[in-house]
């Protein structure tokens, strides 16, 4: 783009000569104007923001010298080259002050007119050189200023040689006052595997959403934002949701979050260190929760308190092959962990000794496969991940119990059943004399047993099969007696008792029925 020219002289014939033979397009320069005095010359440059003014000295009105003065005040970057006679050129020298560095005594020949305007030209574009080149720095220096504050933040926070004399250093570095405001922490954690472009995410959205982030950065797994409080903390507490909600529709990532108190912004190490420790205790909270320091702080136990594990308890429960006392056991005592919480490490080391007491039940083959769930175990980052991993193999190897129990109760059943029907015309057969006298057994504990298995007490069922066989015997043996009949399904020679016994069951006497049949 041509540089724009100003010709200001009050003679006609030195504004007309100059203006012809000067080849302006050849220099790449526009003449936009002439005046014919510094009044004129003035109002023309106002109007038309030329680069370059050559203009005369002497003029009416306003002089030239006069005239550089005034632009100089509002338009400081136009550069003058002035013409002079003899008798004024000392004087002109005054102009200097003004940067004024190109004069020329009249008349002026084209080569010198041509030698003045290219100096001119020059410096304008070394001028217009140097301020693309700093505004290109600045632009870039706008661009990195986040990453910079990010980095200056990183380092502020895990070197411990700096001091609040560096807090000092930065507010003049990127011309920032934060000395004395009140700020939070706020640390987020994705869960589960992700990649640097989830945490970019976060700090996106978070950019958005957090209308008062003085600083952010990323350290490690976690993303950092350290934000002006204004004592809402429900204002708060909602766009952190907001940004786990964008977050899981657009990522299907959760996230938990660590909050720090409110404090003055000369105390971020500190608040740092208690978000650490708060996001430390998603190992007893849980994953994607939103953890603050009134959330890490037992409530209802002192620090004085000792959890002792009884894992034999759990054990005996799992050998019973009874499943929902098992559970029952393991939420008891993870609920105890939970609320003592006495350290992740020991937490951990109270979880492989449960594990390991109750792999410990199993078969010495089936011993190996379970013992490679330690490992496991030590890699998890919550204790409910530990509670669900050590909860499906106590229940899978509780289950392996109820199954033995349950195939050798079908077995001892089944010879029951064999026994009752090999005997039902026995008066004496019960349940006490089975138990005693055959498979020498509790008959307390076989009776329990008949009734998991049949759903019925052993009395209901050998009724039952008596009364089902009486009436078989009836349909067969037209003129069977029913004393006969009483004595035959084990009744005895109790007749009476027989028949009420019938008529409840089929709701007829054993005679009633033969008539009908």
């Amino acid at each position: 783009m041509a540089y724009k020219v100003l010709l200001a002289d009050d003679e006609k014939i030195i504004v007309e000569g100059i203006s012809s033979v000067i080849d302006w397009a050849a220099l790449d320069l526009e003449l936009v104007a002439t005046a014919r005095n510094g009044i004129d010359a003035y109002e023309k440059i106002v109007d038309y923001m030329p680069d370059i003014v050559i203009s005369d000295i002497r003029m009416p009105g306003m002089d030239g010298l006069s005239l550089v003065a005034k632009v100089n005040i509002k338009y400081p970057s136009v550069k003058f080259i002035l013409l002079s006679g003899f008798s004024e050129f000392e004087y002109a020298r005054t102009a200097m002050q003004y940067g004024v560095k190109n004069y020329l005594l009249k008349p002026c020949n084209v080569e010198k007119i041509t030698a003045a305007l290219n100096e001119v030209i020059n410096e304008l574009q070394e001028k217009k050189d140097q301020d693309n080149f700093i505004c290109q720095l600045r632009e870039k220096y706008e661009k990195a200023q986040p990453y910079m504050k990010a980095q200056w933040l990183t380092e502020f926070l895990l070197n411990k040689s700096h001091s609040n004399m560096d807090l000092s250093f930065y507010q003049k570095l990127f011309n920032s006052e934060i000395r004395n405001q009140q700020v939070r922490l706020i640390l987020f954690k994705l869960e589960g595997e992700f990649s640097y472009e989830h945490l970019f995410a976060i700090k996106n959205i978070g950019a958005e959403i957090f209308d008062s982030t003085l600083l952010n950065t990323t350290i490690g797994e976690y993303e950092l934002f350290l934000v002006e409080d204004d004592q809402d903390s429900e204002k708060l507490h909602d766009k952190i949701l907001k940004i786990r909600e964008l977050l899981h529709q657009y990522y299907k990532r959760d996230t938990t979050v660590a909050i720090s108190k409110r404090d003055n912004v000369q105390n971020i190490r500190s608040l740092y260190r208690e978000a650490i420790e708060c996001m430390e205790h998603r190992f007893y909270l849980g994953e994607g929760s939103i953890i603050s320091k009134k959330d890490i702080l037992p409530s209802n136990t002192t620090t004085s308190t000792v959890f002792i594990l009884d894992e034999q308890q759990l054990v005996l429960k799992i050998k019973s092959g009874h499943i929902d006392d098992v559970c029952e056991e393991m939420a008891s005592i993870f609920e105890k962990m939970a609320e003592l919480r006495q350290g992740i490490d020991l937490t951990k080391s109270y979880c492989i000794q449960l594990y390991m007491a109750i792999v410990q039940t199993v078969d010495t083959e089936c011993m190996q496969t379970y013992l490679m769930g330690t490992s496991a175990l030590l890699g998890m980052e919550t204790v409910q991940q530990m509670k669900e991993y050590i909860e499906t193999t106590a229940k899978k190897i509780t289950n392996e119990y109820y199954q033995r129990f349950k195939s050798k109760q079908t077995s001892v059943i089944s010879k029951v059943i064999d026994i009752v029907n090999r005997n039902l015309g026995n008066p004496d057969l019960s349940l006490k004399m089975v138990a005693n006298k055959i498979l020498y057994m509790n008959p307390d504990y076989l009776g329990k047993l008949f009734r998991q298995e049949t759903g019925q007490k052993f009395s209901a069922y050998l009724t039952k099969l008596r009364i089902e066989r009486a009436v078989d015997l009836i349909v067969e043996m037209d003129d069977v007696k029913v004393i006969t009949l009483a004595e035959m399904i084990g009744f005895g020679d109790n007749p009476q008792y027989f028949s009420q016994v019938f008529k409840k069951y089929t709701g007829y006497t054993p005679s009633e029925y033969r008539n009908i049949t």
